[in-house]
């Protein structure tokens, strides 16, 4: 339905409904009136539906007189005004229906079109996080290898190439990051869709961490159901990017996934940076989203997130997920 035909609505009910009117007084025969009573009513609702709020009251206020009115010339004849009156609010009920009918369908199209908005806003926050998780760790992880590897070039060129590899291997990791993002933005359109990373891929982000140590129990990891997966994923990824801004030069950082009581755990601790380590990384980079945003994904998949500093001075992170049940067979 094009917008020039929607805006036509009002004004030919207003035409419409004042003609009805001005037949009523001139006494045209109350069968032509009856027939044009349909039509009006039509008109009503398209108006209530699609016209302008303020074009869609004045015409409408004409168009429910019009149809209430038509028959008070016939009974003001035969009858008293209290017929008249009673029978003006019989007619009217038809046209109050038909305007009750199009402001239904309004209100639900504009109920739908919030509906729409809330979405989009939700996944432009969900992309958001996505890139806050995912890229900033890789980014993180170039920044602190760049310092590195200017601090050792004159003493050791060796390791300076080795943290250029490892500022490589950050760089495509985001550029992976980066690529799901868009395949998400495509699947909202329709597009093609790319899973998202779960504790599959923990070894690989382990390994890619400096002094980092994986212990995973494989028979707990798969007793996480699929939206634990990935959160745990991703509360890897921001404890390990925090490792990286506060506590650099950690000599070890400790990732586990294992049973605990009814439910599974997945853990990251590191132990006290040396002082003096906090670097340039963690002199720019103070706060974030991190944690907190966290916290609500992982109690939305059923879990607790608690952090906070260890007996040694170190830092640990701890998810808790709820098992998933698996029946057998």
């Amino acid at each position: 339905m094009t917008a020039k035909l929607r805006a036509a609505y009002a004004p030919l009910l207003t035409a419409a409904a004042l003609a009805g009117i001005a037949a009523t007084f001139l006494r045209v025969p109350p069968a032509w009136l009856l027939l044009w009573e349909g039509p009006l009513l039509l008109l009503l609702a398209l108006v209530a539906r699609w016209s302008p709020v303020r074009a869609a009251i004045f015409a409408g206020l004409l168009g429910v007189a019009a149809a209430a009115l038509w028959p008070v010339p016939l009974v003001w004849e035969s009858g008293s005004w209290l017929e008249a009156c009673g029978a003006a609010a019989f007619w009217a009920l038809p046209a109050l229906g038909a305007v009750l009918a199009g402001g239904h369908l309004r209100r639900q199209a504009g109920r739908m079109r919030q509906a729409v908005r809330d979405a989009r806003r939700d996944q432009q926050l969900e992309l958001a996080r996505d890139l806050h998780d995912f890229v900033a760790h890789d980014v993180s992880a170039i920044v602190v290898q760049a310092q590195a590897a200017r601090f050792v070039a004159a003493q050791d060129p060796g390791q300076a190439v080795r943290a250029l590899e490892r500022i490589e291997t950050a760089g495509l990791s985001a550029l992976a990051s980066m690529d799901r993002t868009v395949h998400a933005l495509q699947e909202a359109a329709g597009g093609p869709t790319t899973p998202v990373p779960g504790l599959a891929q923990l070894p690989e982000l382990v390994e890619r961490f400096e002094g980092g140590a994986l212990d995973a129990d494989p028979e707990a990891v798969r007793g996480l159901s699929r939206e634990a997966d990935t959160t745990a994923y991703r509360v890897a990824v921001e404890a390990l990017t925090n490792v990286r801004r506060h506590a650099p030069g950690a000599a070890v950082v400790e990732v586990a996934v294992r049973r605990a009581g009814a439910g599974i755990e997945l853990s990251v601790a590191n132990s006290a940076a040396p002082r003096g380590a906090g670097g340039l990384l963690a002199r720019r980079r103070r706060g974030g989203t991190g944690l907190a945003g966290l916290r609500g994904r992982v109690e939305a998949a059923g879990g607790q997130l608690r952090a906070g500093a260890d007996a040694d001075g170190g830092w640990r992170v701890r998810a808790v997920f709820p098992a998933e049940e698996h029946l057998p067979g």
